[in-house]
């Protein structure tokens, strides 16, 4: 083309190259992925300190039991469920592919399966709630088991959607590294 204070070659304006300053797509797809789970993990730790923050006022009795009740059984293999979290950053950085499967993997194991079982633990007293119109169990004045299901809700939307991304964004991994072989 043109030196840096030299003559311009001919027929050119000097703005042909930007077609090749294009990003591929999988790598955008890529930090878009990367954005949108981390978006979701910083969700799922504010959840995390907040179930922690009611097993720690729970046991050790901070406040009166009939304004933060002791903790579901669910509760605390779900406090596990920061570790998928934490495999799933350090996959980041290097695009390590096996963080991100362990990740996965582990998020059903340690985050969907005891919001399952929390779910199935809380139903009889929900059902109790529903249908007498009695709780026994109370948050700041509310129903225990409706401000848990809520949780169960809030996180089973933000694991789900973990997983999608996951997903996805192991899938333009993928594809970046099939182009390399090619190469």
């Amino acid at each position: 083309m043109a030196s840096r204070g030299g003559p311009r070659a001919a027929g050119t304006d000097g703005s042909d190259f930007q077609h090749r300053e294009r990003v591929a797509s999988h790598y955008q797809m890529s930090v878009t992925r990367k954005s949108e789970i981390k978006k979701l993990i910083y969700t799922h730790v504010v959840i995390w300190l907040l179930l922690l923050a009611q097993m720690v006022v729970g046991h050790l009795k901070l406040l009166p039991h009939d304004q933060v009740a002791m903790p579901y059984q669910w509760e605390y293999p779900y406090l596990l469920s920061i570790l998928p979290s934490l495999l799933g950053l350090l996959s980041f950085p290097r695009n390590n592919i096996s963080y991100l499967v362990l990740s996965m993997i582990s998020t059903g194991l340690f985050s969907i399966a005891p919001l399952i079982y929390g779910a199935m633990e809380m139903f009889p007293m929900a059902q109790q709630l529903y249908r007498h119109g009695k709780a026994y169990r109370f948050i700041f004045g509310f129903s225990a088991v409706s401000v848990m299901y809520l949780v169960v809700v809030v996180a089973a939307q933000v694991h789900g959607w973990q997983l999608y991304y996951s997903k996805k964004l192991l899938d333009s991994w993928f594809t970046s590294t099939q182009e390399k072989k090619k190469k």
